[in-house]
């Protein structure tokens, strides 16, 4: 059974039938036990859909259904869901076990059954010697796992994260995201993930929901949407790739100036598209591939980031060839490799 199901939802904001959509009919199945991240660039409907689930919104036409349940018309308390909010929303006042237990005591939960569920789920997120601190005694990680184990302990069928990580540091990010991804594999929790960050989607998704100006973009794995993107919204939106404007051959093969590729799908012959992501590039020596001059570099610790003038316009290629520094002015011919390269119909 799927945790979550929307059946062509729209969500309007104003009762005038001219007035704008946010969500625009839109479908799609989280399965239970699984992740599922809802990414996309600013005003595109992801953070709207999220409260629809939430049931902090309401749609406009459709039906929403979790667990099997149709919870169309159920308001935030009549739903088995819990949301973590960016801000992590802490009682400063409260100490960390005593925050964890609020929603508990709330739901009337007896006071001896609740702390025992509140020791567990600081237990589940490594905070388990927390108990008697204050919010304000412990660093943005730890008050994030906090946050986390106040969603849990509810037990929700479905658990709701609003770019939880875009307060925290590079490198709190990515252990965080490996927290609650281990977390959720553990527990088989059905999750509900929005960020616009493509790397952290790739991450921690079963399935990433790529959402542009509230319609659906593409759905899938995250492999399906890096490797297979089926538009240039797609296409340019994951993972830093630039477009470059290719012809299809009858003989199935795509040319982008002079280079010649086999693409992985049957494309129809004609204009297309090329997305190329940084890390395809191939430097090669002058006189192979795409001429190229090295026009900007930057050094960042694991490789050099290097941006070329060529015939096809600026490229930028991340290259993690330490031993090998190119000056600026120096001539080179690109070429590609397999990976990081996909190919789309024009429209």
């Amino acid at each position: 059974m799927s945790g979550i199901v929307f059946e062509n939802i729209s969500k309007r904001y104003g009762s005038s039938a001219d007035a704008p959509l946010a969500v625009k009919d839109i479908s799609f199945e989280v399965p239970r036990g699984s992740l599922t991240t809802i990414l996309g660039p600013s005003g595109c409907g992801k953070t709207t859909t999220l409260r629809m689930i939430a049931g902090l919104e309401s749609p406009t036409s459709g039906h929403i259904f979790i667990d099997g349940q149709d919870v169309t018309t159920l308001g935030p308390a009549q739903r088995n869901v819990s949301m973590m909010f960016q801000s992590y929303a802490l009682f400063p006042h409260m100490t960390v076990l005593e925050n964890v237990q609020y929603g508990l005591r709330m739901s009337g939960v007896a006071k001896d059954e609740g702390r025992r569920r509140a020791v567990e789920a600081l237990r589940n997120v490594g905070l388990d010697r927390f108990d008697d601190r204050l919010p304000s005694e412990l660093s943005g990680g730890q008050q994030q796992r906090v946050a986390l184990a106040r969603a849990l302990v509810l037990e929700p069928a479905v658990l709701l994260f609003d770019e939880p990580l875009s307060n925290l540091d590079a490198r709190l990010r990515r252990e965080m995201r490996e927290e609650i991804r281990a977390l959720q594999q553990r527990l088989q929790l059905t999750v509900a993930y929005v960020t616009h960050d493509q790397s952290e989607a790739l991450a921690v998704s079963d399935q990433i929901i790529v959402m542009d100006v509230g319609r659906i973009a593409q759905r899938g794995t995250p492999q399906d949407l890096y490797e297979a993107p089926q538009s240039e919204f797609v296409a340019g939106f994951m993972g830093e790739a630039m477009l470059f404007p290719g012809v299809a051959q009858a003989d199935g093969r795509v040319h982008l100036g002079p280079l010649a590729l086999a693409p992985r799908q049957p494309v129809v012959p004609g204009d297309v598209k090329v997305a190329v992501r940084p890390e395809a590039w191939q430097i090669e020596a002058a006189g192979t591939g795409i001429a190229a001059t090295l026009a900007k570099r930057a050094y960042l610790g694991s490789g050099y980031e290097y941006t070329f003038d060529t015939a096809l316009g600026a490229i930028f290629v991340v290259s993690p060839d330490l031993g090998r520094v190119l000056p600026i002015g120096a001539q080179v011919g690109l070429s590609l490799g397999q990976h990081g390269v996909s190919v789309v119909q024009t429209k």
